[in-house]
């Protein structure tokens, strides 16, 4: 039987920069230290329909279940979050990117992010590294089941001692990437000098530095939502995640931190650090490498940050940042603006985001492209984010 990626798309290698381990309730809490443990929040994961922790038991009751478990090949792109083969179970998600048929797959977590970035935002320090902690043991445990599973570990920005250790952390343990909050920590800029050793070290190790949505905060004022009209449900069937108005601020905490990053001079210092952002579309990307370089013209008369840069901001994101765009977006015509270098293909397997067939709608928009191109869109850019970890795939 012919993959998923086969049936697409024949014999072109795909690279997938997004997809998701499906959390349990108790799963990170299983793997903090025992001082942590008790002080960790007790994930629900209940929207306002309520009764989720009841679908992950069912879930639970399926994946046990061999007459749901011998239609997973055939329902592969159907089955989606906890249902889908290999959401939450490692033993299985091996098999499930047999299935998908692409040759890598960078892993994050689904709900994890947003209680990661609120505990950096608050005051409990031991709390907030000991919680990333048991988020990065179970990432790690989760990809060790296969080599193509690329664990995303995270590191708090919060204090700049203790970052730099996790950043160390990580990588002996063996992350594949840093995962980085796109908010800005509360008393210090992303950009702030001390925390240079955590970006040397990842260029050191060669893996990439990445933001992903769920990492930036609150997006938007909840009165954006007092509209007099009745709640509007996401796709998941809550009213807290994936919305149309709060799909237009997601690129808004991320664009300000690598804007940020760029004209103080990060990516100048480390010009052989790749930076990702996933899941969180592409198609402001053109205008914002043309804002950054109005920026520059605007004001390098006058900041001698912007003086000391050796390329023009625009040139830092074609050389050192990499964009997922959403499969609903125009893939192609975002390529064509920001330059072929800048896109990755994603699937975000397991979610209901994703769609039931990604491919299809990149393919269409990328109609117009190169072969060249197409091929750096599915694999030559994961390949060079990632850097050397994926040459043996």
């Amino acid at each position: 039987m012919n993959s998923y990626a086969e049936q697409a798309l024949g014999q072109r290698v795909v690279h997938d920069a997004d997809s998701h381990l499906m959390e349990t309730p108790e799963m990170l809490a299983d793997y903090a230290d025992p001082g942590v443990r008790p002080r960790l929040a007790t994930f629900d994961f209940a929207g306002s329909t309520g009764g989720q922790n009841a679908i992950v038991e069912k879930a639970r009751a399926l994946q046990t279940d061999p007459d749901f478990r011998a239609g997973a090949a055939a329902e592969l792109m159907q089955r989606k979050n906890w249902n889908a083969p290999g959401s939450f179970l490692k033993e299985d998600r091996p098999a499930a990117l047999d299935l998908l048929g692409f040759r890598s797959q960078m892993v994050f977590n689904t709900f994890w992010s947003g209680y990661l970035c609120r505990l950096e935002q608050g005051d409990d320090v031991d709390l907030a590294y000991g919680a990333a902690r048991a988020h990065n043991r179970a990432l790690m445990d989760f990809c060790a089941v296969d080599p193509r599973l690329l664990a995303t570990l995270y590191v708090p920005l919060m204090d700049f001692e203790r970052s730099a250790a996790m950043a160390g952390e990580a990588i002996a343990m063996g992350a594949s990437a840093l995962l980085v909050p796109s908010a800005c920590p509360r008393n210090h800029s992303p950009s702030h000098l001390e925390l240079d050793p955590v970006w040397a070290q990842a260029q050191e190790a060669g893996i990439p530095i990445v933001f992903h949505v769920g990492g930036g905060g609150r997006l938007l004022d909840p009165m954006y939502f007092e509209n007099g009209r009745p709640k509007v449900k996401d796709f998941h069937g809550g009213d807290e995640n994936f919305r149309s108005v709060d799909y237009m601020a997601i690129p808004t905490p991320v664009t300000q931190t690598l804007a940020t990053l760029i004209i103080d001079g990060v990516l100048e210092r480390f010009p052989r650090l790749k930076w990702g952002v996933i899941e969180q579309g592409a198609s402001w990307l053109p205008s914002f490498m043309r804002y950054l370089d109005s920026a520059y013209e605007a004001f390098a008369r006058h900041e001698e940050r912007l003086q000391a840069l050796s390329l023009r901001p625009s040139e830092y994101v074609r050389r050192q940042i990499r964009v997922t765009p959403y499969p609903t977006e125009d893939a192609g015509w975002i390529l064509r603006n920001a330059g072929s270098e800048t896109l990755l293909f994603s699937s975000d397997y397991p979610h209901v985001e994703g769609g039931r067939n990604p491919i299809k709608r990149f393919e269409a928009s990328l109609a117009e492209c190169s072969e060249a191109d197409r091929d750096r869109f599915y694999a030559g850019n994961m390949l060079d984010l990632m850097g050397p970890q994926l040459a043996h795939l």
